[in-house]
């Protein structure tokens, strides 16, 4: 086996995921497939061996759990140390304990000595589903809309409809594992004849041999295409909803059911409201004389003006309730309420028949008379021109 960090080669990191895996080893099989580098053959050859047994081994749980845990001697060890005791070297009990008890023991035994053959998932693979973020206004949340947006995504080729291989070619099977899309390596060890079985390098695990790749999905059967699709977005939806559009991920393979597509909703901040779930807030501003005699505003919704009665001597900061003003519940029925704050305006300049007037009020309330400002130096002037 390659000694060349597994990581390394697929180019990902520690703690990639199985699609991440699985779109780094198809990039790399596609560069380095044999079929596909006439110039280098051999060189082509050896590199998609090595991405074949990195992927192998990492995309299978256990075989993963070993080789984070040991590195390569998770699968050499044992033949060297001369057993699988917990005291003389090589696997302990408690080293399988943690990738799922005694079937740690049987997938071992399975890779070194052939009891693996025929394990290969040669039936139906599903398609991975994809995410698609999608913005939309507080408007739309409310009443719902039809939106369209464009997506890239992998599909099956149109030219030789995903077996890969160039439209009036055949595609013949794969001389190498003669189908099996695997290959045997025979070592004799301590205990007899060891087996080891891996990917067959020659056609990646497909059994198959594309002698004519295809000219547009260079025998991945696999092409990106952008593709414009529409989503119904629902009353009451807020950010993190998750709509559901079956069949819009990535194609299966064998026969594996298509992907989903995910579209996860944003709701962009609003000017006027804030929103908690199906209930809205905002701020309407009244003058003092509103506030202190009564009166009535009118209050922008989300669905037109509405008329608020505003009862004498409200405070600033009161908060009234317009119920139904709010947002359609997702689920359920009914809409939420609109709570509207209170801000009661203090004018920043005020005219002389104002200020007498606010003067006499205050002298009405029991208050001080409020001093008037003396007259400045260039208003003092400006009144002896005059004179």
């Amino acid at each position: 086996m390659s000694q060349k960090n597994y990581y390394d080669v697929l180019g990902v990191s520690k703690d990639a995921g199985a699609d991440e895996l699985k779109k780094a080893y198809r990039k790399l099989a596609r560069k380095y497939h044999p079929d596909l580098n006439k110039d280098n053959p051999k060189e082509a050859e050896a590199k998609f061996k090595e991405i074949n047994e990195a992927y192998e081994t990492l995309s299978d749980a256990n075989k993963r759990a070993q080789y984070d845990q040991f590195g390569h001697d998770a699968f050499t060890r044992a033949g060297q140390t001369g057993g699988f005791g917990g005291n003389g070297g090589g696997f302990g009990f408690q080293d399988f304990s943690q990738a799922g008890g005694f079937g740690g023991f049987g997938d071992i035994f399975e890779s070194f000595f052939g009891g693996g053959q025929g394990r290969r998932n040669t039936g139906p693979v599903d398609g991975a589903d994809l995410r698609y973020d999608l913005e939309i206004t507080l408007e739309e949340a409310a009443f719902g809309a039809d939106k369209e947006f464009s997506i890239v995504k992998e599909e099956v080729c149109p030219r030789c409809h995903g077996n890969g291989a160039e439209p009036g070619t055949t595609v013949a099977t794969c001389p190498q594992c003669r189908g099996t899309g695997q290959e045997q390596v025979v070592r004799n060890t301590p205990f007899g004849q060891m087996v080891n079985v891996t990917t067959c390098s020659s056609c990646g695990g497909s059994g198959q041999k594309i002698d004519t790749p295809c000219h547009e999905c260079h025998a991945s059967g696999r092409v990106q295409k952008k593709r414009k699709l529409q989503v119904q977005i629902p009353p009451g939806v807020d950010t993190n909803s998750r709509i559901r559009l079956r069949d819009e991920g990535e194609p299966g393979t064998r026969g594996g059911r298509q992907g989903n597509l995910y579209v996860y909703i944003y709701v962009k901040p609003h000017q006027r409201f804030s929103r908690r779930g199906a209930d809205l807030y905002c701020e309407e501003h009244i003058s003092f004389p509103v506030a202190a005699m009564g009166g009535t505003t009118e209050v922008e919704t989300l669905y037109g003006k509405v008329e608020l009665k505003i009862p004498h001597g409200t405070p600033n900061g009161k908060v009234f309730r317009l119920a139904g003003q709010g947002l359609p519940a997702l689920r359920g029925s009914g809409k939420g309420n609109l709570h509207v704050t209170i801000i009661v305006d203090v004018p920043r300049s005020l005219s002389d028949e104002q200020r007498t007037a606010l003067t006499h009020y205050a002298r009405l309330m029991g208050e001080e008379a409020v001093k008037e400002e003396a007259p400045s130096f260039f208003e003092k002037l400006k009144d002896t021109l005059k004179g």
